[in-house]
């Protein structure tokens, strides 16, 4: 049986900050007891290794760490879960409660940039990448 794929992946685009973020600036995402929130799981991935992964990497890797799967169980359940469309980092909190813009280069790998930054002008005004902006919070 082939499964159909989906992706969340860009390439040589830029997600902007939701039009309602409140953040000023880039925000680390709070902790809140023991079990890290979705906006930590992703801080965590994307911050400690800018351009390492893709956001099909980042969004399977928050699924998996909710989810306690072991690296054995990743080739069937990461098939699994892009079986289905799944929401890209256009939902994600960092774009849209914490002030973080996500760049995709040009094989996909991304990197966060607060919306206080130099990058982060330089990247919403650059021709040569496709700005789309984070859902809003409210409808």
């Amino acid at each position: 049986m082939v499964m159909n794929t989906h992706t969340t992946n860009y390439e040589n685009a830029f997600i902007a900050v939701a039009d309602d973020c409140k953040a000023i600036n880039g925000e680390v995402p709070p902790t809140k007891g023991a079990k890290k929130s979705v906006a930590n799981i992703q801080f965590e991935m994307i911050s400690k290794k800018p351009y390492q992964f893709t956001s099909d990497d980042v969004v399977f890797g928050v699924f998996a760490e909710r989810n306690d799967l072991t690296e054995g169980e990743f080739a069937e359940a990461r098939a699994m879960f892009f079986s289905k469309g799944q929401p890209c980092l256009r939902a994600s909190p960092l774009t849209k409660r914490y002030g973080w813009g996500v760049h995709s280069d040009q094989n996909g790998r991304i990197a966060i940039y607060g919306r206080e930054t130099a990058e982060y002008e330089r990247l919403i005004s650059d021709k040569g990448v496709k700005v789309v902006k984070a859902m809003k919070s409210s409808r």
